[in-house]
């Protein structure tokens, strides 16, 4: 069995924090998501629940209500007596789940551009400066990339949609944030995400389209080339 070590340094927060108010559960909820997306928390690893409560400096109810969550989404496989397994994405599961991110995205994209607000387009404008200042800090460049995309969903006005894409983007944190660790990537993705704020400004829906579809697909090119880098050096 597969073990994993939790990160030796990392942001905790005890319970009755005063620097953060956000539910204990969505705290731990989000300390593990980021976990898995940088590679700390690796796929097919296994982690125990007393672990977890250490890191987080949480009981095991917030916990439990978190881990429910990431099992919901297939972040992770609850085993009786053995801990948490992280869950892994073979090959063919990145493809699937690319391509059809690629599809849902760029049809969020499209509605986006005939629906975006003058307010939105700001938001979106702000993120974008904000992804360019992160450009050297993987994690938050990681967040900021997911507030767009998140942006973006918004405003589609559509809550099927948004909650399928939700659901995809949870599930390629498996895929780890090697994109974010690129700096060729990094700076390809922001002008992928200039190009695709600029056509939804302009309210163009087929150029939207065609800039998000293009976007994922390049992402997951990246991400194939480098999983098969991992695999040959024996990660």
């Amino acid at each position: 069995m597969q073990k994993t070590k939790l990160p030796a340094a990392t942001q905790s927060w005890p319970i009755g924090s005063s620097g953060d108010d956000k539910p204990l559960s969505r705290r731990a909820y989000e300390a593990i998501f980021a976990a898995i997306q940088g590679g700390q928390l690796r796929p097919g690893s296994f982690v125990r629940e007393i672990e977890l409560t250490e890191w987080l400096e949480m009981s095991r109810t917030p916990l439990r209500d978190a881990l429910q969550r990431l099992e919901a989404e297939g972040l992770v496989h609850l085993k009786s007596h053995r801990g948490v397994q992280i869950a892994r994405l073979d090959r063919q599961a990145i493809i699937e789940l690319y391509t059809a991110r690629a599809w849902a995205e760029g049809a969020a994209a499209s509605l986006a551009a005939r629906y975006a607000s003058q307010a939105d387009i700001a938001q979106m404008r702000h993120i974008l400066t904000l992804e360019d200042a992160a450009a050297g800090d993987p994690t938050l460049g990681a967040r900021h990339n997911r507030s767009l995309h998140r942006a973006i969903y918004g405003c589609t006005h559509n809550r099927y949609l948004i909650d399928h894409l939700t659901a995809l983007s949870a599930l390629l944190a498996l895929a780890g944030n090697a994109t974010r660790r690129n700096a060729v990537r990094v700076a390809e993705a922001q002008r992928e995400h200039t190009a695709l704020v600029a056509a939804i400004e302009d309210g163009d829906p087929t150029r939207a389209e065609a800039c998000a579809r293009a976007h994922i697909q390049a992402a997951q090119h990246f991400v194939l080339a480098n999983r098969a880098s991992d695999e040959q050096d024996g990660y």
